[in-house]
């Protein structure tokens, strides 16, 4: 039982590396990043906007792109596509979660089950021959650090899987906000402007920008 241990502590080991990788890339700083995209936005940079979410990793950028994608369509279409861009990141972010949750739950079993096959075989040895009580008590350490070996792995690995879990909620958290903050933006400040603003505008941008931002 303990190479079946030492096999899932590896596994373990690997996954929450993985995921602690995974997570820091796709976590940025919502707020500065949003903030920047607004600030492009206000200049009627959309086609600039939209490759600064492409360069961006993490489902925060993918959800504001969303949004920049569906900026002339209607309050309900921009939320649809906002939500569907979010359930596509959200699976990737759980995932693996469930497999190191599993190895934190299944590690006791094993070092019991590998506590009773030595004790069983300690005891079964001592009723077929004479065993001293030194040879007892080792057979029963040998038992015992199965069990040992079995919470050194769960303990760690209950305690990595709650990390990335509040991990996760956190990035969550943080594409709900980026999520309605970049529609309540584009619907109010982007869109929901006076025609003398607008007009204002237009004699100061470029024809190509209006370009970029209808063909975008």
């Amino acid at each position: 039982m303990m190479w079946v241990l030492l096999g899932l502590g590896l596994m373990a080991t690997l996954l929450v590396f993985e995921r602690l990788l995974y997570l820091h890339r796709g976590q940025i700083r919502a707020t500065t990043f949003l903030e920047g995209i607004k600030n492009i936005l206000a200049k009627r940079r959309l086609v600039e906007a939209l490759t600064v979410c492409e360069e961006t990793p993490g489902p925060v950028a993918a959800v504001v792109k969303a949004a920049l994608l569906n900026v002339d369509a209607d309050a309900e279409t921009m939320r649809f596509q906002v939500q569907a861009a979010a359930i596509v990141e959200l699976p990737a972010l759980e995932r693996r979660l469930g497999s190191i949750a599993a190895i934190a739950q299944v590690a006791p079993l094993v070092g019991l089950l590998g506590t009773v096959l030595g004790m069983a075989a300690t005891f079964l040895a001592f009723e077929n021959d004479y065993m001293s009580a030194s040879a007892l008590a080792t057979g029963m350490w040998q038992a015992l650090l199965s069990t040992a070996g079995s919470l050194m792995l769960a303990i760690p690995a209950h305690l990595a899987h709650h990390f990335l879990s509040s991990r996760v909620r956190s990035i969550v958290r943080d594409i709900e906000w980026s999520g309605n903050e970049i529609m309540r933006y584009l619907q109010n400040d982007y869109r929901g402007r006076t025609p003398g603003e607008l007009a204002g505008e237009a004699s100061r941008l470029i024809p190509v920008d209006r370009k970029e931002t209808r063909g975008s």
